[in-house]
């Protein structure tokens, strides 16, 4: 069935790059899922509490239940990926994301509302962990930088048009419709999925070579298909017989699980989501008096992350992955700092909230071209084949469980050490971020996978990326 379907496609005219376009398209609308379930929550969370009569600590929960279901979703997505498939798991994602949607717009309780969230979380963890590896083994080499930020451009207008649908809403606080509407892209994502193929890397490495042959045939130029195969079953020669957890300890992996587990924590102890998820909070302490001027306020962030994105598209196959890392969390330690010392230095006003809205996007947009769009492209890249879903799995269940840790203890930090406090801590750990980033984080730029594989197979005395 997948095969004649592949085959039919291959008639039609539009092939090539066109194509990978339109494929990454669809794919990456799993990452505008991700990011309309995480951001909506921020604005939502402020009439929630307002029905439920929330605790601190319940607030924490209901945003949190997604981070779970999430960590859950990446633990067993990788596996999944590569035992059936790219494409099977993103559909089954898709039908998942719908589900949850709906649940979680109808929860008449709080219970029934966490575990909606859950579900969600559920589906934002498969989709962290394929879509990244879906976009890397459709892209060519020298597309592929873009190409997979795709999928963290997806997140940001996904965050966007969260925090502008809580804006519409916030004056009739329908934070049930703000829930809710998520199933409309969740439709839309699982159509575009039923007509896309399986990845060529994947249906090579189960033995489907014909099918394979086909699907190169329409998202490359016909001169590149024979090379591009050999270069997967060559490399697929050179490893183990199947995925299994203990080959992640393996000599030649650890290099690479290190730097994807150690980005993949970094991401997230920066701080990042306690942006995306208690935005309007913060601007409220800052001195935002009413919930729909913090929410709008929060939308300008919001699209400041995009824009951002979009820079970081267009240099990360020219500048390269490290220059962009390195700058953007430099960026993240100055903006952090300076937000910091605002709250210790100044008195609520007009003008503090002014000063951490300016902090705020200035943190977003460093983010934005750096650690936010690197860290799922990198991890997409630099594992072999036959455990990239597993490795990628991995990683992202590492940054879930970072992500799921502070989350939960955002507000309480908030509440016991100050805010300022709590984001000069978030600043301390940028740093560390930058040292780690400059002494393991190779550059991939312009490399085939199979040339990054074998990179890591070198000895570490004479490893370099060939030219």
């Amino acid at each position: 069935m997948a095969g004649t379907r592949i085959a039919t496609l291959a008639e039609a005219h539009l092939r090539g790059p066109r194509f990978v376009f339109i494929a990454a398209l669809f794919a990456a609308l799993g990452g505008l899922l991700f990011g309309y379930d995480t951001g909506v929550i921020s604005g939502a969370l402020i009439f929630i509490k307002r029905e439920f009569g929330l605790t601190t600590a319940a607030e924490e929960i209901v945003v949190s239940g997604v981070l779970l279901g999430a960590t859950i979703g990446a633990i067993i997505g990788g596996k999944a990926a590569d035992f059936f498939g790219r494409r099977r798991v993103l559909l089954v994602t898709a039908a998942i994301f719908g589900i949850g949607a709906l649940t979680s717009a109808i929860a008449p309780s709080p219970a029934i509302l966490i575990v909606s969230r859950v579900v969600l979380g559920l589906a934002i963890g498969l989709a962290s962990t394929n879509v990244p590896v879906y976009l890397s083994e459709v892209a060519p080499a020298r597309a592929r930088g873009w190409v997979v930020s795709l999928f963290q451009l997806a997140v940001t207008i996904g965050i966007v048009i969260a925090y502008l649908t809580d804006y519409a809403f916030a004056g009739m606080e329908g934070w049930r419709w703000m829930l809710g509407l998520a199933v409309v892209p969740a439709l839309v994502f699982g159509a575009g999925m039923f007509f896309l193929p399986e990845t060529p890397r994947w249906l090579i490495r189960g033995g489907q070579h014909e099918v394979a042959h086909r699907v190169l045939i329409r998202i490359r130029e016909l001169a590149d298909v024979d090379v591009e195969i050999e270069e997967i079953k060559a490399s697929l020669a050179q490893q183990t017989e199947s995925g299994r957890w203990v080959d992640l300890l393996s000599q030649q992996v650890r290099p690479a699980l290190i730097v994807g587990l150690g980005l993949a924590i970094f991401q997230q102890i920066t701080g990042i989501n306690t942006v995306i998820y208690y935005a309007p909070k913060i601007l409220q302490a800052a001195g935002f008096n009413s919930a729909s001027g913090a929410i709008l306020a929060t939308a300008g962030v919001g699209v400041v992350n995009v824009s951002m994105t979009i820079i970081a598209m267009f240099l990360v196959d020219r500048a390269g992955r490290r220059p962009l890392l390195l700058v953007g969390i430099a960026g993240m330690i100055v903006t952090l700092g300076m937000l910091g010392l605002s709250f210790r230095i100044s008195n609520q006003s007009v003008q503090l909230a002014w000063i951490a809205v300016i902090c705020l996007m200035g943190y977003v947009a460093s983010f934005a071209i750096s650690l936010g769009p690197i860290f799922w492209l990198m991890i997409a890249e630099i594992y072999p084949l036959k455990i990239r879903g597993l490795a990628e799995g991995m990683a992202a269940t590492f940054n879930w469980g970072s992500n799921l840790l502070v989350s939960l203890t955002f507000l309480t930090l908030v509440e016991k050490l100050g805010a300022s406090s709590t984001f000069l801590l978030y600043a301390f750990a940028s740093v560390a971020s930058w040292l780690f980033a400059y002494y393991l984080a190779p550059e991939t730029k312009g490399r085939t996978l199979e040339e990054i594989e074998a990179f890591w197979r070198t000895d570490r005395r004479h490893r370099q990326m060939p030219n």
